[in-house]
């Protein structure tokens, strides 16, 4: 890789596909200064309207030819829609150079399938992201391929480091990973949308109800995080017998509570499953 003295990552980044995952990782990379704009490759499936707002936010390079990136990137992140993956790595054919690093983060794709689809066998990273990367805090599995060295798992958890926490998993297990963080912040936002309307429907302003909700998730995350506490044992420590904290979690246990969220947890990812077939 070509030598940058002024960030922490070398040589080119290119991605193909330029949506909201590319936007949150590229703006994390440059936010932490491990790359420089000029490091940053974008092109997408045909929005140059998108590129030109991408360039002009955060003066990286950008080019409608997707076989420039796969030609001079040293580490190609694949950052579009499954419908149109097929399509667009086949693309990138013959242009790739030995050694070269993939990051996916398409869902459902698996790394044998992009080696497939880009006829060469190189290293190849999946990803799993999750929204909460647009500020900084998303939970990330990465799931490497037999061709990728240390060094390259390294580089790929410096760069997704920018959006969040990073973790190892093995590839079958990214449908559960998919299910629970990827999924996950739908089920946080649907209680805090619960939670919200009780405290209104209580007598509370919308906007009180809403900051009594937000700090109070935010705290519950912090203490679960600060102590390394099990969560049954912290709750159990909020709820004095016969108090106002055991008679809501009695309400919530005769709807299942815990129940449902197992169940909603694994139909993600089932779902996940059944989307990851109509590619194999």
């Amino acid at each position: 890789m070509n030598q940058q003295n002024s960030c922490s990552i070398q040589g080119r980044i290119g991605f193909l596909g330029a949506g909201s995952i590319t936007e949150c990782i590229v703006a994390g990379l440059l936010k932490k200064n491990l790359l420089t704009p000029e490091q940053i490759l974008l092109t997408n499936r045909n929005n140059q309207e998108r590129l030109a707002q991408l360039a002009e936010t955060f003066g990286v390079k950008v080019t409608t030819d997707k076989r420039e990136v796969g030609r001079t990137a040293d580490i190609l992140i694949l950052a579009i829609k499954p419908k149109d993956a097929a399509e667009a790595i086949m693309e990138l054919r013959g242009s790739l150079h030995p050694g070269q690093l993939v990051i996916s983060v398409i869902a459902g794709v698996s790394t044998a399938l992009i080696e497939e689809w880009l006829g060469i066998s190189c290293p190849i990273i999946r990803t799993m992201p999750n929204t909460s990367a647009a500020v900084g805090l998303s939970a990330t599995a990465l799931a490497c391929n037999r061709h990728v060295s240390e060094e390259q798992f390294r580089i790929a958890s410096r760069l997704l480091e920018a959006i969040g926490k990073v973790y190892k998993v093995k590839e079958e297990e990214l449908d559960i990973v998919t299910g629970l963080s990827g999924s996950g912040p739908a089920y946080i936002y649907y209680l805090v949308e619960a939670m919200i309307a009780a405290g209104t429907k209580g007598g509370l302003s919308p906007e009180v109800s809403r900051q009594l909700t937000l700090q109070t998730v935010l705290g519950a995350a912090h203490m679960l995080l600060d102590t390394n506490q099990d969560p049954a044992l912290l709750r159990r420590q909020v709820t004095s017998p016969g108090g106002t904290t055991q008679a809501g979690v009695e309400v919530l246990e005769s709807y299942q509570f815990k129940e449902a969220v197992i169940s909603a947890i694994l139909r993600a990812t089932e779902r996940s499953r059944e989307l990851g077939e109509q590619y194999r």
